[in-house]
């Protein structure tokens, strides 16, 4: 009898010990995360300061956007990589890669004086972190004890719903008092002296890499997909702003037209080759299921919310409302810092009752926000616009990352790398469609309306905000029913 209860507390014991988490994967999560973290801060800290830029390298609005557009384009086009670069090569050996990746970019950044240079500058530190942050994904799903996922991925999160939300709150800040390059001297010593020695001693190869093969067809044609895709948003945009303004757009419209047809066919012949291919790119076969798809499509919808709403404050307040580019960027603060305490309960709240209510509940409450802007879009003042993207804000950190989390813990253990950079590659497209989006849809309701700074442009620019509104209001709530069918196909399943 003693002997069953001592074996029964060494069994209880050993589970205990399972599920605690471990000292070194906190290390890996920190490190990588704060490289992650940069990476995309900066990518968001450069909106605000496009005015600077505009006049230090004589560019134009058209031109200027592009250091933030390549960045994601370089994003998007790296992280599809990533199932293949987890399998092939040890995680400490990219996470090198990726550290060097974003010192090289930030020195280019602090002592680049053409524009040619920040360009390239943009490119190296996109590869960065389009290897980074899958990275820290794929070590919080293949380490973490099984309890503690939900949490852990919520802290992981905060890389994802943080940063670009107070990107354009720093940008703002540096812009008051410093030379806008001074965040890329801050970033390096922060690299160098945290994210590395870090991940050097903590990130450790719990699985043993294998001889996966790298199709170049299939490179590619998944960064022409990405590329193409997002410039047909880019440019549909800039033609629709031009044909409404009365100048030329054709073309524009040409090479949208273009960018459409093959970006669409590239994604086509992506997945027709690895469908067929012995060591694909990205296994897709797991997408055959319809809830893991479900999963994926509203994924890529809420990013374009998410992080769109960062273009959409700061503009619609300087434009609408006349504050300064400080302010501006302040209200996004709020919303910001929500989300950083509320991103791991959310997590938690996944461990402990499951996936269905917290994500529902979560993100209707997110649709809350965009819904109040719409009703009060020609009344809005600072405060009500940082209230009510606060209450988007509580609702996106507590439900996002367990959306991934929801999809990745149903699939195949061997098939979770390529969920990953699925997923991933997803947010970043969601995010530029939506800054694209929202940007053409502010740009046509201000043609015509006279000089900025006028009564009339202010109040366009409000039109053009409660469009903006009904917008995003649209898409959280397609996202939510989305979500909604899939946990209605897995209940189903369950009770066969």
């Amino acid at each position: 009898m003693s002997r069953n209860i001592t074996e029964h507390h060494s069994t209880l014991a050993v589970e205990q010990d399972d599920q605690r988490v471990p000292p070194k994967l906190i290390g890996s999560i920190i490190s990588l995360g704060s490289l992650a973290f940069i990476g995309i801060l900066t990518e968001t800290v450069m909106t605000v300061l496009f005015p600077q830029l505009m006049k230090e390298f004589s560019v134009d609005t058209a031109t200027v956007q592009w250091i933030t557009t390549i960045y994601l384009l370089v994003v998007a086009s790296t992280m599809p990589l990533s199932s293949y670069l987890n399998r092939r090569f040890p995680a400490k050996a990219l996470f090198v890669a990726a550290v060097a990746l974003a010192v090289t970019g930030s020195v280019l950044m602090i002592f680049g004086h053409d524009f040619v240079v920040i360009l390239l500058a943009r490119v190296i530190q996109g590869i960065g972190s389009g290897v980074a942050t899958p990275l820290m994904i794929n070590i919080i799903l293949e380490q973490s004890p099984r309890s503690k996922v939900g949490r852990l991925m919520g802290v992981g999160s905060l890389v994802i719903t943080v940063a670009p939300a107070i990107g354009p709150t720093v940008g703002g800040a540096i812009s008051a008092v410093l030379p806008w390059r001074a965040i890329f001297v801050i970033v390096i010593p922060v690299v160098l002296l945290v994210s590395l020695p870090l991940g050097l001693l903590c990130i450790e190869q719990k699985h043993p890499t294998q001889e996966a093969r790298l199709n170049p067809l299939q490179v590619v044609s998944i960064i022409a997909a990405l590329v193409g895709l997002v410039l047909f948003v880019n440019q549909a945009g800039v033609s629709i702003s031009s044909a409404v303004a009365g100048s030329l757009h054709v073309t524009s419209l040409v090479i949208a037209v273009m960018s459409l047809v093959i970006g669409v066919g590239s994604l086509f012949f992506f997945v027709w080759s690895s469908s067929r291919s012995f060591s694909p790119l990205i296994r897709l076969g797991w997408l055959k299921d319809p809830v893991a798809r479900l999963h994926g499509i509203a994924y890529a919808m809420l990013p374009m919310v998410g992080i769109g709403f960062g273009y959409v404050i700061t503009n619609l307040a300087q434009m609408s409302m006349g504050t300064t580019a400080f302010v501006a960027g302040a209200l996004v603060l709020p919303g910001a810092l929500i989300g950083a305490f509320f991103a791991p309960v959310g997590g938690m709240l996944y461990d402990r009752f499951g996936a269905k209510k917290p994500i529902l509940i979560a993100l209707g409450i997110a649709s809350v926000g965009p819904l109040l802007l719409l009703v009060w879009s020609m009344h809005l003042t600072p405060v009500l616009l940082a209230g009510f993207y606060f209450i988007f804000g509580l609702g996106y950190a507590l439900g996002y990352s367990n959306v991934m989390t929801s999809a990745l813990q149903h699939i195949a253990p061997e098939f979770t790398p390529d969920g990953n950079a699925v997923f991933n590659t997803s947010l970043q497209f969601g995010g530029a469609a939506g800054t694209a989006i929202f940007s053409t849809i502010i740009a046509v309701a201000q043609t015509g309306s006279g000089a900025a700074g006028s009564e009339t442009f202010s109040h366009a620019t409000a039109i053009g905000g409660m469009w903006t509104f009904a917008t995003m209001s649209l898409i959280c709530i397609v996202a939510w029913t989305l979500l909604a069918f899939a946990f209605r196909i897995r209940q189903e399943r369950s009770a066969r």
